[in-house]
């Protein structure tokens, strides 16, 4: 099992790279944001998972482990397979993903293309109590809804999935798990105004 690789990028593209170890050429699969931060003709270190089946053996690359860590995760849901983990983590950063599955967000993976209701659902019913970095109690099963509510509202309003889910949890790290529907909302509205009229200057 290869579990990372570090040489020399000699190929580079959005969702793959070559890193040459020693005189031997690896090709392995990344997302988006892993490319932007690779630079050819560079050193790097990956962490990798190989994934090994009749016909082929791929790799998939990461720059840290614990984003190796989250696609061994995703890929032990039922209807996520490599390529779809390796999407919600290009679509995804590791925070928003601990998040949605905190506050039993599935609307934040259905947003991610190729992940459907059903999958969206089972990924957060599946890593429950799995992911580091987000506790949340039995007390908090109202802070649950409560985000969730404001993400709805959100989308109602007319922002993305994506941007509402980032908002609401903002919001709620901001405000702490006790805030109400109208605080995080108002506060997440207020924040998204804020990056909207950053984007537009």
């Amino acid at each position: 099992m290869i579990a990372s690789l570090r040489g020399t990028v000699t190929a580079l593209t959005q969702v793959s790279a070559v890193i040459d170890v020693s005189g031997v050429g690896y090709l392995v699969n990344i997302t988006p944001t892993t490319s932007r931060n690779l630079s050819l003709e560079k050193v790097a270190q990956l962490f990798t998972a190989m994934i090994v089946r009749e016909d082929a053996m791929t790799l998939y690359a990461f720059l840290d482990f614990e984003e190796q860590e989250l696609f061994e995760l995703l890929r032990s849901v039922t209807g996520v397979g490599p390529k779809s983990a390796l999407g919600i983590l290009g679509e995804m950063t590791p925070e928003q993903i601990r998040t949605a599955v905190a506050v039993e967000n599935d609307s934040a993976f259905k947003a991610v293309s190729g992940i459907g209701p059903k999958t969206a659902k089972l990924i957060t019913v599946t890593l429950a109590g799995k992911l580091k970095g987000v506790s949340v109690s039995s007390s908090s099963s109202t802070a649950r809804h409560e985000a969730a509510a404001v993400v709805s509202a959100l989308v109602g309003l007319g922002w993305s999935e994506k941007q509402a889910t980032e908002a609401a949890a903002s919001a709620g790290q901001e405000l702490g798990s006790n805030a109400g529907r109208d605080a995080l909302l108002k506060l997440a509205l207020a924040n998204l105004s804020a990056k909207k009229a950053g984007s537009a200057s």
